[in-house]
C-alpha cells in the first residue's frame, strides 16, 4: 500500500438536497458503497458564507439552520480521482478542492466482514 495520498474537500451547506436524501447522505453513502474510499469525516461548520456573501451562524434564537458542512475523504490518488468524477455532478460547481499528501505510520487492515 502506497503512503502517497489525495485529500479531498468538498464544500456544502446542511440544506444542500440531492435526488432522494440530503446531498451530504447521498455522498457519504456513494463514498462507502460506490468506492469504499479509507475514510471519511464530515465537519459541521459554527458559521460560515459562500460566494453570496451571506453569513449562516449558529443562533440559539433560530429554529432553522443553514449551517456549512465540510466532507473530507482520502485515498489513494487513483481511487479519490475517480470518486471525484463521480461526484462532480451532484455538487455544485468549484466545492470540490484536492491536494496531494502523505500517510505516515502504519495502516491498519480494513476489518473483514463475516
Amino acid at each position: 500500500m502506497t503512503n502517497d495520498i489525495l485529500m479531498v474537500r468538498i464544500y456544502l451547506s446542511e440544506t444542500n438536497h440531492g435526488k432522494r436524501k440530503t446531498l451530504m447522505q447521498e455522498i457519504l453513502t456513494l463514498l462507502q458503497e460506490r468506492h469504499a474510499v479509507q475514510g471519511v469525516t464530515v465537519f459541521r461548520g459554527i458559521a460560515g458564507f459562500g460566494a453570496s456573501g451571506e453569513v449562516r451562524a449558529d443562533d440559539i434564537l433560530r429554529l432553522s439552520v443553514d449551517l456549512p458542512l465540510v466532507i473530507e475523504f482520502f485515498d489513494e490518488p487513483k481511487v479519490a480521482e475517480a470518486a471525484i468524477a463521480l461526484l462532480d455532478d451532484l455538487i455544485p460547481g468549484g466545492h470540490i478542492v484536492s491536494w496531494p499528501a502523505r500517510r505516515y505510520g502504519t495502516t491498519a487492515l480494513p476489518m473483514r466482514q463475516a
